[in-house]
């Protein structure tokens, strides 16, 4: 039902326009509405395949702590920091207006030990439940988090949107899109496919092998880790977790202590799932700590696999610390994502959209955020009027207090004065100011972190600002002459994460898609690639591996090649006498390997019976 309901849909789509509408006369109306009821059968059909009898989801509740409630008013920070003066604690605090969330203590090495100790046991039984049991939990943690933020009560369902925002600084709308979306496709997915990804695969064989059957198996790994960062807390999280429970493996989460008030919580909503479908919660363990205890974690002997995901300093340490262990990294790190228009886009004020969207999405702090826009000449000069506009209008704020806002605080304002220098910098070198350029003293949360939306045009690929990760609210507009003049501007930093291309003409946007550097591009959109969980990852200064879709899934298996009799009963392997040990005759020996090499692979038929001939007459 499954493969039928998706290739039915896509048979559809690939079809030619004019074998859909064979008349030029069908009205507009009618091709969005047959559209629309593909969308609806395609819902009906795939709703069939998530709602299996044996497989139906449980409902449960996570209780929500008091600062998600409109009544909270925890005490105003003076200086808001994670650190706190003459104690090892965490502290916790939200960035959009400095109020306290409280402290924590950071997890130690004994701490450590434990968490694994516990996920190791529960993971002995965790691998023999079936695909089913594990589709389960699955669906049960889909449901809670497609129903975030829309009923009423003193539950996770009626106040998670705050938890999503109040120690990241974020939007709702940012979260919406960002967390509950791509979290949401992230189990659908695996429900619907996980289970292809990792069943059993059948290999060639070879002339030689023909009485073999090969096969590659995904089996559990036992633990695993994941150290995430604090832009995405909740998908960050959770994505993990998602990937990791399907392969029968129990994992431990290290979570950035930045937002270590809202890890503890969603890490909740994995072991509640797990609870309620009858399993032991031990499998997932979330921990925080200080960077100098982290390096236990990354070089456990129990930790089978690490994913990481952060900045590149902090990836060399990651890297350095599993190598005592001889552990393999996933390693997911920044960017300078460019977007490239060509000159022949069909509607700029679209692409435009489209591209407030990619640069401000969580107040550009997001690893496939656009860090720069190279635009053709004969579109760069209305495309900076369009955005100018905009970037002005942009209004800053709490959505704790207030949902009207468009761009949230940053997470810290460690990053201010780096980047006032790198904007500084670029003015004295030729870029125009034209908007923002300056951290945000906000008059109504004076404690919150907040950077003036940037737009900086003329930026030449020679200043830093072109060349080093922003990680903040900043919009880089830079020219090109033509598009290989493009693409050498996109591939001229040390990154190599993401990418977008607008444009019309079929030729240009391949020709982009096949030279530009990069590890994912979307075409006339903007990260949508991992809306559809394509393998995500980069190369060179991004990272290396990948996470989501097939490739991400197997990764974080041990890939077990088995090759075993087709015919156990009539064939198998049998060592011919000449050599067999201990050889009794060197010459026959020698015969008899150049026969089996020219049987197998020789060039004619004739000198492959003469090998056949050989072996059987030196056997």
């Amino acid at each position: 039902m499954e493969r039928f309901a998706g290739q039915f849909v896509l048979d559809l789509l690939d079809r030619p326009y004019s074998d859909l509408f064979p008349s030029k006369s069908v009205p507009y109306i009618a091709i969005i509405s047959s559209f629309i009821v593909i969308a609806v059968v395609y819902t009906i059909l795939t709703y069939t395949v998530l709602v299996d009898e044996d497989e139906l989801p449980v409902n449960f509740t996570v209780p929500i702590p008091e600062q998600c409630s409109p009544e909270w008013k925890g005490e105003v920070l003076e200086d808001p920091s994670t650190k706190v003066t003459g104690s090892s604690a965490i502290q916790c605090y939200c960035p959009a207006n400095g109020r306290l969330l409280g402290q924590f203590n950071p997890a130690t090495a004994d701490g450590i030990d434990r968490a694994i100790a516990k996920a190791k046991d529960a993971q002995v039984e965790w691998a023999k439940t079936t695909w089913a049991q594990r589709r389960r939990v699955l669906k049960t943690m889909l449901r809670l988090a497609i129903t975030i933020g829309s009923l009423k009560g003193d539950t996770l369902e009626s106040g998670a949107d705050e938890w999503l925002c109040i120690d990241s600084g974020k939007t709702k709308v940012d979260a919406s899109f960002g967390e509950i979306l791509v979290t949401a496709e992230k189990l659908k997915w695996t429900i619907q496919y996980g289970e292809k990804a990792l069943r059993p695969e059948k290999r060639p064989s070879n002339f030689l092998m023909m009485y073999k059957h090969n096969e590659v198996r995904w089996e559990p790994l036992g633990v695993v880790a994941a150290c995430v960062s604090w832009n995405y807390p909740f998908h960050n999280l959770i994505g993990p977790i998602i990937s990791t429970l399907f392969t029968g493996s129990a994992i431990i989460v290290k979570a950035s202590e930045r937002t270590a008030w809202s890890s503890q919580y969603f890490t909740s909503i994995a072991r509640a799932s797990l609870a309620a479908c009858g399993h032991s919660p031990q499998l997932v363990q979330s921990i925080v700590c200080w960077p100098q205890t982290a390096n236990h974690l990354t070089s456990h002997p129990d930790i089978s696999h690490i994913t990481f995901i952060g900045s590149r300093p902090v990836a060399y340490s990651v890297c350095a610390s599993a190598a005592k262990s001889l552990t393999p990294v996933c390693v997911e790190l920044g960017g300078k994502d460019p977007a490239i228009i060509l000159d022949d886009v069909k509607s700029l004020p679209k692409v435009a959209s489209i591209l407030m969207r990619g640069v401000f999405q969580s107040a550009g702090q997001n690893c496939i955020g656009i860090e720069r826009i190279i635009a053709l000449k004969s579109v760069y000069p209305q495309l900076v009027s369009l955005l100018e506009t905009r970037i002005r209008t942009l209004r800053l704020g709490s959505t704790l207090e207030d949902p009207e806002v468009d761009v949230g605080a940053m997470i810290a304002a460690d990053s201010f004065p780096r980047l006032e220098a790198l904007i500084n910098e670029a003015v004295s070198q030729g870029a125009r100011l034209l908007v923002g350029g300056k951290r945000y003293h906000h008059p109504i949360y004076p404690k919150g972190h907040y950077f003036s939306p940037t737009l900086l045009v003329d930026v030449l690929p020679s200043m830093r600002i072109a060349q080093e990760e922003c990680f903040g609210p900043i919009c880089l507009l830079m020219c090109a002459d033509s598009v290989s003049a493009a693409i050498a501007l996109a591939n001229s930093t040390m990154y190599a994460l993401g990418a977008s291309v607008f444009g019309s003409s079929t030729n240009d946007l391949n020709t982009v898609v096949t030279n530009v550097k990069a590890g994912m591009v979307s075409v006339n959109d903007f990260a949508v690639y991992y809306a559809v969980q394509l393998p995500f990852g980069g190369v060179g200064g991004s990272g290396y591996g990948r996470f989501a879709g097939e490739e991400g899934l197997r990764s974080i298996c041990n890939t077990k090649s088995v090759c075993k009799d087709r015919f156990p009963t009539w064939v198998s392997t049998a060592i011919p006498g000449a050599v067999d040990y201990p050889i009794k005759n060197a010459g026959r020996a020698w015969e008899v390997c150049r026969g089996v090499v020219i049987l197998g692979y020789g060039e004619r038929l004739g000198e492959r019976v003469s090998a056949l001939w050989k072996i059987v007459s030196n056997s």
